[in-house]
């Protein structure tokens, strides 16, 4: 079916613009807790946030939904959204939310949902969701003996604290480490740097003033530049990036070029290689993860398992092959041994476990593989299916028989926009610009004739 409210993370939009306003949150609530509603036990739903503004209108709109609908809530206040799906899980909770738009602008907000198993919702459970939003749904209100309790229990990000710094290996400390971490004035903004300084390093915070408005507003892990400055400045061994709702993380090593996700699922795997922890033989990444990640993997006798785009599908490759890492380039690293979605500090503190072990710089560390010459670039569209137009099909065709084994072709629509998305990578950046900007002529050619 045509999804009318979820997208590939969730509900996300611009705040009190439809749909992310305070009356769809209510009725979110109600038909969630409609859905997981079972049995005669009381039910719970814990819900978490970032910093953003619109966190407070959106949280007390979807405690009035569940309530309505007969579960108590559990007010976590600002955590990550891994710290919610731990904590729906160790709460015994029937539901987990997170408010969040993630590395978005403070504008925009969204609804993560999570299951009692601590995983993002299913499509099947989603498009349950979406055909309720739009019903009467007053013959699913509790009878008044019946309505839900809110309480707030801030102290629980503790819990979060405690599990991430357990992740780091008992011989491994971080004593001697100058670290900088920018949380992007977001969820982690107590958290992170807690953890950081409780295993033993000095750390230099910046992004941990929200204001509400603040949230990934130039800082963050889509915008390094001010930690990158703050290494230099402070001459820190290592600069931690987190997002919005931290649960992506970029490093920047101690002479300020940063490490993306697929630097950093490379060290871990061959780290947990080394160990005996890494299971399935491989880890699971997008389609958007450069080739040199593979050709890595594969020199080390791993093999890379590619999804679409988005994490949840990157969970679900994990859970069906076996594997316990994975992730996205743009720093989404899902460890399965510890959480069951993306961790930006527990992916950090693994990539520090190595650097104190080998006793080596976090350059030396984290730069695995020189990554392939990858361009990207977009094709905007209004209306027609460019991609099933035969010149458009046997363009694509061509340039994938001229990258052949040197190269690598993706084109894809944008899950988000109406955009097709024109990516290829290979040896030779000059023949690589070249198929690219043809196939982009192309596709807008045909666009155009349309």
């Amino acid at each position: 079916m045509k999804r009318k409210y979820f997208g590939t993370d969730g509900i996300r939009g611009q705040s009190n613009i439809f749909p992310m306003t305070a009356d769809l949150a209510m009725r979110v609530g109600v038909a969630v807790g409609t859905i997981f509603r079972n049995g005669a036990h009381r039910h719970r739903v814990v819900i978490g946030k970032d910093t953003r503004l619109s966190g407070y209108m959106l949280e007390n709109a979807m405690v009035a939904g569940f309530t309505a609908a007969g579960l108590d809530v559990f007010l976590l206040g600002p955590i990550p959204t891994p710290g919610v799906a731990m904590l729906t899980r160790s709460l015994r909770a029937d539901i987990g939310v997170m408010i969040s738009a993630s590395h978005n602008p403070f504008r925009d907000n969204g609804i993560k949902l999570f299951g009692p198993d601590g995983y993002k919702l299913s499509d099947e459970i989603e498009e349950k969701i979406e055909e309720l939003l739009d019903q009467d749904m007053t013959a699913q209100l509790a009878k008044p003996e019946d309505i839900g309790r809110a309480k707030r229990v801030d102290g629980d990000i503790y819990r979060y604290i405690e599990q991430a710094k357990r992740t780091l290996p008992r011989d491994v400390t971080l004593q001697g480490l100058r670290i900088a971490i920018d949380c992007a004035n977001g969820a982690a903004y107590k958290v992170a740097p807690s953890a950081l300084w409780e295993l033993g390093a000095e750390v230099v915070t910046i992004g941990t003033e929200p204001n509400g408005v603040n949230i990934n507003l130039e800082c963050g892990s889509t915008h390094p530049t001010a930690l990158q400055k703050k290494v230099h400045e402070v001459r820190a061994d290592i600069g931690i990036a987190l997002d919005g709702d931290a649960d992506r993380v970029v490093i920047v090593d101690e002479t300020g070029t940063v490490i993306d996700g697929d630097q950093l699922m490379a060290v871990i795997a061959d780290s947990w290689a080394t160990d005996g922890m890494l299971q399935g033989g491989g880890i699971a990444a997008t389609v958007m993860s450069n080739l040199g990640l593979e050709r890595y993997l594969k020199s080390r006798g791993l093999k890379l398992h590619r999804t679409k785009v988005g994490d949840r599908y990157v969970v679900e490759q994990m859970r069906q092959d076996g594997l316990n890492v994975g992730g996205e380039q743009s720093g989404h690293i899902v460890l399965s041994d510890f959480g069951t979605t993306g961790d930006g500090l527990v992916a950090a503190l693994q990539v520090l476990a190595v650097v104190k072990r080998q006793g080596k710089s976090v350059s030396e560390v984290c730069q695995r593989f020189e990554p392939v010459p990858q361009v990207l670039k977009n094709v905007r569209i209004s209306a027609g299916k460019p991609l099933e137009d035969e010149t458009v099909r046997q363009a694509i065709a061509d340039a994938e028989a001229e990258l052949a084994k040197s190269g690598r072709l993706l084109i894809r629509p944008s899950g988000t926009e109406p955009l097709i998305r024109v990516m290829a990578e290979g040896d030779d950046r000059g023949k690589v610009e070249r198929i690219v900007d043809e196939l982009v002529n192309v596709i807008g050619s045909v666009r155009s004739a349309a």
